[in-house]
């Protein structure tokens, strides 16, 4: 899987060239932690307002963790094989589906507010959707990005969270969506 080892110098082999050789390695792990981070950070926002999780969201939720699972599977075939569109494109998938199932959770919860501790207002709820499906035009672009510009693909995951804190950020202090966007993580 997905491991971070120090180089091994052979003869001849000097450590800025060792280095280089694992970099694609080490970007792949420092994307996919950023990523797993803001599916962390959503998720454990959305269930602290989930006062009772019926057997239907505990199987979403399952669903949810199971693309989560595979980003390291991912990362490893990324970091392997960086400048391969196919490894461009599988990881994006991989993403996508985790953010669709995201999103379905958000609408579950947005049909089953009794399960709630706290009531989410319409235009939270729209907010919602958006911040959760935002990421999708950005993997969908790093994926058709991948076979003409692999670094430009690259680029766009590694941006993808500071995007997302940047989309949440504007939220947060916008005169129209400050209040609405308060617990959007």
């Amino acid at each position: 899987m997905l491991d971070l080892e120090v180089p091994d110098l052979g003869p001849g082999v000097g450590l800025s060239d060792a280095l280089e050789e694992v970099r694609p390695t080490f970007v792949a792990f420092v994307i996919s932690f950023l990523l797993v981070g803001m599916y962390w950070v959503w998720h454990r926002g959305v269930f602290a307002n989930v006062g009772h999780a019926d057997l239907n969201l505990v199987w979403i939720n399952l669903l949810f963790l199971l693309p989560v699972s595979m980003i390291p599977f991912a990362a490893s075939v990324l970091g392997e094989y960086s400048s391969n569109p196919a490894a461009l494109h599988l990881y994006g998938s991989v993403l996508i589906v985790a953010t669709l199932v995201r999103t379905w959770i958000d609408l579950y919860l947005d049909r089953h507010p009794s399960l709630l501790w706290t009531p989410v207002s319409k235009q939270r709820r729209r907010l919602s959707t958006i911040v959760a499906t935002a990421p999708i035009a950005v993997y969908i672009a790093a994926m058709l990005m991948a076979d003409v510009a692999p670094e430009v693909s690259l680029a766009l995951y590694f941006a993808m969270p500071g995007i997302y804190f940047a989309l949440i950020t504007i939220l947060k202090t916008g005169s129209r969506t400050k209040v609405a966007s308060e617990g959007l993580s």
